[in-house]
C-alpha cells in the first residue's frame, strides 16, 4: 500500500503535466487513485477494529490485576486480625491464670472470654483460608488470561507476516504476466489476485487459453505451498447481456462456469486441498471501472482470486478469554 501511494505521488501528477495525456486518462488515472484510498481507509478501520478488541482484551486484564491486588490487601487484613485475636488470647490466658487463684466468678467470666475468643479465632482461620484459595484462583486465572494475550499477539503478527509473504511470492510467480491484464495486490488482510480475461478467455467463452492455463498453473504452485489460506475464485462480468447460446442464459451463468474453469484447473494439482477452495459468479455486479468505456469494461471482465487467512485459531483464543 505503501508502494502504491508513493507511485501514485509521483506518477499521477506527471501524467498530468504531460501534454499526450487525455482528460479521459487522467479521470480514469484518478479514479484508480482514490479507490486505493478507499481500499487504505478501509484496512485501517480493520486495523482499528482489532485493536480495539485486543484493547478491551487488555483492559479485562487490567480489572482482575486490580481485583487481585485488593485481596492481597484483605488478606494482609485479615492476618493482621488474627494476629491482634491471638495476643489478646495469650493475654486473656495469662489473665485467666492470675484470677483462677482469686475467684472462681473471675475464672469463669475469662472462660467464657477465651471460648468466644477461640470461636472468634476459628472463624477468620476459615475466611483466611477460604480469601486464600480465591486468590490462588485469580491468580491462575491472570497468569492463564496474560498468555493468551500473548498467544492472540502472536498469532495476529504471524497471520500479517504470512499474507505479507504470500504477496510476495505469488508477485515473484506472476511476473511474467503483470502487464498482461494480471495484478497482486494486498488489502483488508487479504491478497488479491485480479486476472483479466483477456489473459484467460476468449469472449463468450469458459475455455482457458494456453497463457491463462501458465498463470493459473503458476499461481497454483504457491497456493500448494501454503495449505493454511482459504481461497475463493470469484467470476466476474461486464454489463453487457451474454449473447451465447446452449447450456448458458446469463452473465451469472458464464462467470460462475469460468470461476469453476479456474477452480478445476487448480485441482490438477494434487497439493492444494479442494476443501480451501470455493468458487462464485457475481456477473456484472461488482465492477472495478465504469461499463461506460471499453477499457473499464475489460477491467470488469476478470477472474478474482481472494486469498484469506484462516482465522480458527483467533477465533478461538478470542471465545476462551
Amino acid at each position: 500500500m505503501k508502494l502504491i501511494r508513493i507511485f501514485i505521488g509521483f506518477v499521477l501528477p506527471a501524467l498530468v503535466l504531460t501534454s499526450c495525456v487525455s482528460q479521459k486518462k487522467f479521470k480514469d488515472l484518478e479514479g484508480n487513485y482514490n479507490s486505493l484510498v478507499d481500499d487504505y481507509q478501509e484496512l485501517k478501520n480493520e486495523q482499528r477494529d482489532t485493536n480495539a478488541e485486543l484493547s478491551e482484551v487488555k483492559n479485562t486484564l487490567a480489572d482482575l490485576k486490580a481485583e487481585y491486588n485488593l485481596l492481597k490487601e484483605k488478606e494482609d487484613e485479615l492476618r493482621m486480625q488474627y494476629a491482634n485475636l491471638q495476643t489478646n488470647y495469650l493475654n486473656l490466658s495469662a489473665s485467666y491464670d492470675a484470677l483462677e487463684k482469686n475467684s472462681s466468678s473471675a475464672l469463669a467470666e475469662n472462660s467464657r472470654q477465651n471460648r468466644e475468643l477461640l470461636q472468634q479465632l476459628d472463624e477468620k482461620e476459615k475466611t483466611l483460608a477460604e480469601e486464600q484459595d480465591r486468590l490462588e484462583k485469580l491468580q491462575k486465572d491472570l497468569a492463564s488470561r496474560s498468555q493468551r494475550v500473548d498467544e492472540l499477539e502472536g498469532l495476529i503478527a504471524d497471520k500479517e507476516q504470512k499474507m505479507n509473504t504470500l504477496r510476495e511470492s505469488l508477485s515473484k510467480a506472476l511476473t511474467n504476466f503483470e502487464g498482461k491484464g494480471l495484478s497482486v495486490e494486498q488489502r483488508n488482510g487479504k491478497v488479491y489476485v485480479s486476472m483479466e480475461n483477456k489473459l484467460l478467455f476468449s469472449s463468450g467463452s469458459w475455455s482457458l487459453g494456453s497463457e491463462g492455463k501458465n498463470a493459473v498453473n503458476e499461481l497454483g504452485k504457491v497456493l500448494a505451498q501454503n495449505p493454511d489460506i482459504a481461497v475463493s475464485i470469484e467470476g466476474h462480468t461486464d454489463d453487457d447481456p451474454y449473447r451465447g447460446s446452449g447450456q448458458l442464459t446469463d452473465n451469472w451463468d458464464l462467470s460462475t462456469k469460468r470461476a469453476t474453469e479456474v477452480l478445476k484447473l487448480l485441482l490438477k494439482n494434487n497439493n492444494i486441498d479442494p476443501q480451501n477452495l470455493t468458487a462464485a459468479g457475481k456477473g456484472e455486479f461488482v465492477p472495478v471501472a465504469s461499463n461506460e468505456t471499453t477499457e473499464g469494461k475489460a477491467k470488469n471482465r476478470r477472474i478474482e482470486v481472494v486469498l484469506t487467512p484462516k482465522l480458527d485459531e483467533i477465533s478461538n483464543l478470542l471465545n476462551e478469554m
